[in-house]
């Protein structure tokens, strides 16, 4: 067997989860210089910038949804894929004990979480031979809240504000730009495509998904997408989504383009939405043993160079603080665009919480509590237990129970990224309720605001979904929904959708 097998893909799975690559770093300092100082996305940009930097400083997850793992291993001929595939199976549940990736595998009848990341279908990895002596393995780490902006088009098709799509490259691009566009901030823009042409509707996807294996600087070798790829990237951040969907000028850093034959009845067009965390890495093992022989998308024996030479988050002296529990009058005096600064005592609450509450009375008081949309990443030692990566999980999954959920129980404040919809929106005009954007993704910034964790309830649901008591220190956030009726997010969608309807016809 490979003695060191093993150790290799362990250091693999952390290193990805908890270290950008060089192309997606210089990517988003391409959009750091690229965004006007002072914005909300130029604001939201520094707090990334520090994340990644504690993230590899401290080795870290960057987000705290480590996502799916996905595993592409090519082996010679002869190698043991059964016995590689048990091994690669072991470092991810020994990745998860460490803290470094989410237990996120979960029943999908029960809802019951394995706890080790292992189950049906989880991780994934797909094998390949190859006619070269040594074995490569390249893992990329997709979290939840992008990958449910994935989209798949089925040409010909009326794409919203686009109009008509034909089986051409110029439905193709319109495809695209309108799977940017859905995204808004609810993908943790800006965000990265992998596109597929062709294929049928599984192998469409799973192509889409290989090509954000590429890196962000390289050219495809086929002319016409290349010229496709360049295109997009020529336009499509004239949108205006910008960071987090705050508005701005960048609202994506790649656009990658595969193609693969179709049947003659069928032309998809399958779009993978990837994040501004954009985790994923590779090695080449020796195949004799197992050991790293080199890194892929990086280089060990450069440094690291850090995204940020100052602290990322800093404060104007506008920022409005304020303590929890929170009163009405508070609240109501706050605006779309103000920046807040939130401090004392927080509950977590993700999908099973909101579906629990609306059959259960909470586990706690929740009058003029901050609810915050987030399943950390946490550690128990002894009986204590730490929260290692806490950045907002997408909102707008809670858009069925959270109006009701102000009502019942008097929550004044909702944390989140992404937005939420027309019922949240009334239901924080009645109530006299906020949102509040965090910035998706900061996982490590956001954990450095949690002085401790002093409780939790509704552990049955596993870590990511139980309720969480935290107390926090000054944790920033933009309000983008108010108690007015107003919705920065509402804004921006129509805002966008209007160029991009002048697009389609470029």
């Amino acid at each position: 067997m490979l003695p060191r097998f093993f150790d290799s893909v362990l250091d693999l799975v952390v290193r990805t989860s908890t270290d950008l690559p060089p192309d997606v770093r210089a990517a988003m300092k391409g959009a750091m210089g690229a965004e006007q100082p002072g914005t909300q996305s130029s604001q939201a940009l520094k707090i990334i910038a520090l994340n990644i930097d504690q993230a590899a400083e401290g080795e870290g997850a960057i987000c705290q949804d480590t996502g799916m793992p996905t595993f592409e291993v090519h082996v010679p001929r002869g190698t043991d894929q059964i016995w590689m595939r048990q091994q690669i199976r072991e470092a991810v549940a020994k990745a998860t004990r460490l803290g470094k990736l989410r237990p996120n595998s979960v029943d999908s009848i029960t809802g019951e979480n394995s706890g080790d990341n292992l189950g049906p279908g989880t991780p994934i990895i797909h094998f390949d031979q190859w006619e070269e002596d040594d074995i490569e393995v390249k893992l990329i780490l997709k979290g939840g809240g992008c990958e449910n902006m994935n989209i798949q088009y089925s040409l010909p098709a009326e794409l919203p504000n686009l109009g008509r799509a034909d089986r051409t490259l110029e439905g193709v691009r319109k495809c695209i730009l309108h799977a940017v566009w859905q995204a808004q901030g609810k993908g943790c823009a800006p965000g990265a495509v992998g596109v597929c042409i062709g294929g049928d509707r599984t192998s469409g996807y799973v192509h889409a998904k290989e090509q954000l294996f590429r890196t962000l600087d390289d050219v495809n070798p086929d002319r016409r997408l290349a010229d496709l790829e360049a295109n997009v990237m020529g336009t499509v951040n004239t949108l205006g989504i910008g960071t987090m969907g705050f508005g701005g000028d960048v609202s994506l850093i790649g656009c990658k383009v595969g193609v693969l034959n179709r049947l003659p009845a069928s032309f998809f067009v399958s779009v993978a939405y990837d994040c501004w965390a954009f985790r994923r890495l590779g090695v080449r093992l020796d195949a004799r043993d197992g050991s790293i022989v080199r890194w892929l998308y990086r280089d060990p024996s450069n440094p690291t160079i850090p995204m940020m030479d100052q602290e990322g988050f800093a404060r104007s002296g506008r920022e409005l603080r304020l303590e929890a529990p929170l009163d009405e009058a508070t609240v109501r005096s706050l605006k779309v665009g103000d920046v807040v600064l939130v401090s004392g005592r927080m509950y977590t609450g993700r999908d099973a919480v909101h579906a629990h509450l609306m059959k259960h009375d909470p586990p706690v008081d929740l009058k003029g509590s901050v609810l915050y949309h987030c399943g950390p990443v946490v550690k128990k030692e002894g009986e204590r237990w730490t929260v290692t990566a806490a950045g907002p999980t997408t909102s707008i999954r809670e858009e069925p129970y959270q109006a009701e959920i102000l009502r019942r129980y008097g929550v004044r404040a909702v944390i989140g990224k992404g937005g939420m919809g027309a019922k949240t929106l009334q239901g924080l005009k009645e109530t006299g309720a906020v949102y509040l954007n965090a910035v998706g993704g900061a996982a490590q910034y956001y954990a450095r605001c949690i002085e401790r964790t002093d409780g939790v309830s509704l552990t049955e649901f596993g870590t990511p979904e139980a309720m969480w008591h935290l107390w926090v220190k000054d944790f920033p956030a933009i309000v983008t929904m108010d108690a007015h009726g107003n919705s920065l997010h509402k804004d921006l969608e129509a805002q966008s959708a209007a160029k991009l309807q002048a697009l389609s016809t470029h």
